[in-house]
């Protein structure tokens, strides 16, 4: 059996039609991808500091300020057991993006792979084609995820979300997690994965979402890809909780590591995932000419954590998505 046979036997994405209808409807439209990704969230964490994690989490949302408690909360009483909202705001995946103009053709593209340990991540995914209050809008994203972390809204444009390094604090990468984790207890501002989804929902145009992801106070810092339907409409917009710091230009690529950020002087912490200068300095190689597909995840881009892969035209309306466990593909390219 050659290549293309293999990957035509793999399952596809599915495309979801969710209309004005949000995260619980695509929930019921998909719940055997739910229940499996709760179960590999259940097994990746265990029950134990599910179950506690959930309860902070919890706490946390009722002071918070998103939009998004409402679709939360009814994803968790739909969910198997506790754990759902600690899933929703878990924030610990990293990422290689990359925006610049189309080879050959119109407007601006963005690359983009995210890496997490968490296994089904890859198996599990969706589009969810969003009629929002400011267009429509695809969400590449999974059943019980009320953000978005990876998405595209034709004749607008397309932005991802990269996590930054972890602030570092003692000799021990666990230490400094357990010292930022009350930290980021105390802090009530919209997270990042909800402020994206905002953007997509309300804003018009590029410039109005490069206002929104610049100016908006968040919970966490995080890096913002955001590429827009012009040709030099492409930036990465590098976030602290209240700064921001913007790579402009229309070229620009992001792993998980500060570049602006460090230029202004912010420490770099402990970076994100395998090998970040490694993975941005390939992006940086190959975006401006690579084709259309996924020929340009290799290593180092591509790792047993890579979970997903996309490519994303706003100002053409073209999507294409892939999904990844730790052995390689897991699903047929979708094409839009």
């Amino acid at each position: 059996m050659d290549g293309n046979s293999r990957k035509s036997d793999l399952p596809a994405i599915p495309l979801v039609d969710l209309g004005g209808q949000g995260p619980v409807a695509l929930v019921e439209a998909e719940g055997a991808k739910f229940r499996d990704l709760f179960g590999a969230g259940l097994a990746h964490y265990g029950p134990t500091f599910l179950k506690l994690a959930d309860g902070v989490s919890r706490r946390w949302l009722e002071r918070a300020e998103t939009p998004y408690k409402p679709d939360i909360e009814a994803l968790a009483a739909r969910a198997p057991g506790p754990g759902l909202r600690m899933l929703n705001l878990s924030y610990e995946w990293s990422c290689t993006t990359g925006v610049g103009p189309q080879p050959g053709g119109a407007g601006n593209r963005l690359l983009r792979t995210l890496d997490w340990p968490l296994d089904g991540l890859g198996r599990n995914l969706v589009v969810a084609r969003i009629d929002g209050p400011a267009g429509l809008w695809f969400n590449v994203t999974w059943p019980g995820f009320a953000g978005a972390a990876t998405a595209m809204a034709p004749g607008r444009f397309a932005a991802a979300i990269n996590q930054p390094p972890m602030k570092r604090h003692t000799f021990s990468c666990w230490l400094d997690w357990l010292i930022e984790r009350p930290r980021v207890r105390h802090r009530t501002a919209i997270p990042a994965m909800h402020l994206l989804r905002r953007v997509f929902e309300q804003c018009p145009s590029y410039d109005a979402a490069k206002q929104m992801l610049t100016e908006t106070p968040i919970a966490v810092p995080a890096f913002f890809s955001l590429s827009g339907a012009g040709a030099d409409q492409g930036c990465v917009i590098e976030r602290t909780e209240t700064a921001a710091y913007v790579r402009d230009g229309g070229r620009q690529s992001v792993a998980n590591h500060w570049i602006a950020g460090r230029d202004s002087g912010l420490p770099q912490g402990r970076m994100r995932g395998q090998d970040s200068p490694g993975r941005h300095a390939m992006m940086e190689s190959c975006r401006d000419r690579t084709p259309d597909g996924f020929d340009w995840v290799r290593d180092p881009i591509l790792n047993p954590t890579t979970r997903l892969a996309v490519v994303a035209n706003a100002c053409q309306g073209s999507l294409r998505v892939r999904g990844y466990e730790k052995d390689g593909p897991v699903t047929r390219d979708f094409r839009l």
